[in-house]
């Protein structure tokens, strides 16, 4: 058991270790991971709120990615934004290896209760700077919580998103991060 949680934690060890990252790189960071957030959440909480919950599922199956995609072509060349999960819905949204390591390490401080605003990496030049995703909202969990009790969800869920790993949560688990990468 020991050795298993000494290599994560030397992990995020590592992560803080770095000298502290050029004050451009937080404020990209903070304000891209904003405006991805700004044109997703919004739009799927009146979709919630006008045409109910699967409305709002078919509203993120076509658009998430759409506006995600905008929020990239608003950035200077080098910065790209996308959402990251170890349990995601949408394969889009996989994590590579590094990026997986850093969510763990997330998963680790969360639990301890010392999950800083975010967390930053640099290889060479290029910046990846972690927005972490924590579930604060119930309403997040009719979708990323226990689906099994709304057959029209589950049945929506089975069909659109084939490969769904994104359930199960509860209030404050990790659901993933922002990641926004910059490169020189």
């Amino acid at each position: 058991m020991y050795k298993l949680t000494v290599l994560p934690l030397l992990f995020c060890t590592c992560l803080f270790a770095q000298t502290q990252p050029p004050k451009n790189i937080v404020e990209t960071g903070d304000a891209v991971s904003s405006s991805l957030m700004k044109q997703l959440v919004p739009k799927l909480q009146h979709e919630i709120q006008t045409n109910g919950l699967i409305s709002a599922l078919k509203f993120c199956h076509e658009n998430a990615y759409i506006l995600t995609e905008e929020v990239n072509l608003r950035q200077i060349k080098g910065v790209s934004v996308k959402r990251i999960s170890l349990k995601e819905r949408n394969p889009i949204n996989t994590a590579s290896e590094d990026e997986k390591k850093v969510l763990e390490s997330m998963q680790l401080m969360l639990e301890k209760n010392e999950l800083p605003a975010y967390i930053i990496t640099q290889e060479d030049k290029s910046y990846k700077y972690y927005k972490p995703l924590v579930i604060k909202k119930e309403v997040c969990l009719k979708c990323h919580g226990d689906i099994s009790k709304n057959p029209e969800l589950s049945a929506f869920m089975k069909e659109h998103y084939p490969l769904d790993k994104a359930r199960g949560y509860k209030m404050n688990d990790l659901r993933g991060a922002i990641l926004v990468e910059m490169q020189p």
